[in-house]
């Protein structure tokens, strides 16, 4: 079979507006602070033993409960031939799921690699990352693909459950809603509702599905693409959606009922995720070079900063890390930046572009980083290295021979990668035994 290669983003809001619109300055110093939002922690962080969506967890922060032992040792890996992997593996249940360019999904098994089943789209590929309802009666992974089509899949067979057809292609990943952050406004603020998956489209549309069976709660429009993966914030007992449009806007969208709440300019298309932190603030980064930091409670830019190079894209989505966000930049490098007011705390060089998005874990063993956190990150030239959330220094490093575009997954001791060049490769922690003193 020819590999189908990723399709890079034509992005049509610069067609529209001839350029890009003008950046938002920096609210005043004396600018109020945020409105505080509630965090859960099933939102914020990804448990240790599973990574069930692309960016963790419904608040997209790129964040694991896990903590990995350095140095870390191949536990395997396996090839396949003719095809290429473009989004991040999801994990759950000691199984891996993750598609292929060439439209075949797969369940690998976490210990192993070995195949637990394959499901084959005729005409399609797999372009984004999957989402797995740990709900034990819904056993159910979503999946959407280059045709427009999303898919529930049972997670022990692989048989189709539902399906549901957009308009466009699916090139950010679904994100299950629980009855915890997914409940309706008339059950009232404590009340659970039923589990419910949230899709964009490269049709421009926002849609919410019953996990159950597919059937549409609701849908919503923006003026241009969407590429990134819904984001899950609460303000006052509400939850709400994000959207990093490409038509240039961060879209505020009440998750009950698709009901529009705010829409605030940024300086041009996105598909990267925003990864929401506990604060109600928004971090992500556009095709114009900017690193926004965005108030979900004021509707209002609280700070933005620019690429190193100037100009160069960030298709990475951020992942935090206690005071920081870290993010990869097409500019060949992975930097940090203060969640406070967007100053550049460290940029560590890599070989090659960085679009994959990093992952923040706990790290031990040798060298262990003085505040126990680290940044996974994968450039375009295949390198694949562990870096100190603090300092950007680094602690261990992997050359796989081919990027990866779509970064890491953490669980269960193990941290699983797919490249660009159909390899998948699982490293795991260092046992007491050859851990160094």
């Amino acid at each position: 079979m020819i590999r189908r290669r990723w399709r890079r983003c034509v992005w049509l809001a610069v067609v529209a507006t001839g350029g890009w619109a003008a950046a938002q300055p920096a609210p005043a110093a004396d600018a109020p602070a945020p409105e505080q939002v509630p965090a859960r922690a099933a939102d914020q962080v990804a448990p240790a033993d599973a990574w069930p969506l692309a960016r963790g967890g419904a608040a997209s922060t790129g964040r694991s409960a896990a903590t990995l032992r350095l140095p870390l040792a191949e536990a395997w890996h396996r090839e396949f031939p003719r095809t290429a992997f473009g989004a991040p593996p999801v994990i759950a249940g000691g199984t891996i799921y993750l598609g292929d360019l060439d439209g075949t999904f797969h369940a690998l098994a976490l210990d192993s690699g070995e195949t637990r089943w394959t499901f084959t789209a005729e005409t399609a590929g797999f372009p984004s990352a999957a989402a797995i309802s740990i709900d034990p009666e819904l056993p159910l992974v979503v999946v959407g693909d280059d045709a427009g089509i999303v898919r529930a899949l049972d997670t022990t067979t692989g048989a189709v459950r539902w399906t549901y057809e957009t308009g466009g292609e699916i090139s950010g990943g679904p994100t299950i809603l629980t009855g915890r952050n997914g409940r309706s406004v008339d059950e009232g603020p404590t009340a659970d509702a039923e589990p419910r998956v949230l899709v964009g489209s490269q049709d421009a549309s926002l849609t919410c599905l019953r996990l159950a069976d597919g059937t549409v709660v609701w849908t919503h429009s923006i003026a241009d693409q969407i590429r990134c993966g819904p984001t899950v914030v609460e303000h006052g007992g509400t939850p709400l959606v994000l959207i990093a449009g490409c038509d240039g806007k961060l879209h505020v969208i009440d998750a009950a009922t698709g009901t529009a709440r705010a829409a605030v300019p940024i300086d041009g298309p996105t598909g990267t995720t925003p990864a929401a932190d506990a604060q109600g603030r928004a971090y992500f980064g556009t095709e114009g070079g900017g690193f926004f930091a965005i108030d979900v409670a004021t509707e209002a830019v609280a700070w933005r900063v620019s690429s190193v190079p100037a100009g160069q894209s960030y298709r990475s989505s951020a992942a935090l890390a206690d005071d920081v966000a870290i993010v990869g930049s097409r500019g060949r490098a992975v930097e940090a930046f203060a969640r406070a007011d967007g100053t550049r705390v460290w940029r560590q060089p890599l070989r090659g572009r960085v679009d994959a998005s990093p992952v923040v874990v706990g790290i031990s063993g040798d060298p262990a980083p003085p505040g126990g956190l680290a940044a996974l990150a994968t450039d375009a030239a295949g390198t694949i290295v562990v870096l100190d959330a603090g300092s950007g220094e680094r602690l261990w490093q992997f050359d796989a021979g081919s990027g990866s575009s779509g970064g890491a997954a953490v669980a269960a001791d193990r941290m699983v990668v797919a490249t660009d060049q159909g390899t998948v490769w699982c490293w795991e922690s260092a046992t007491e035994a050859t851990a160094p003193p």
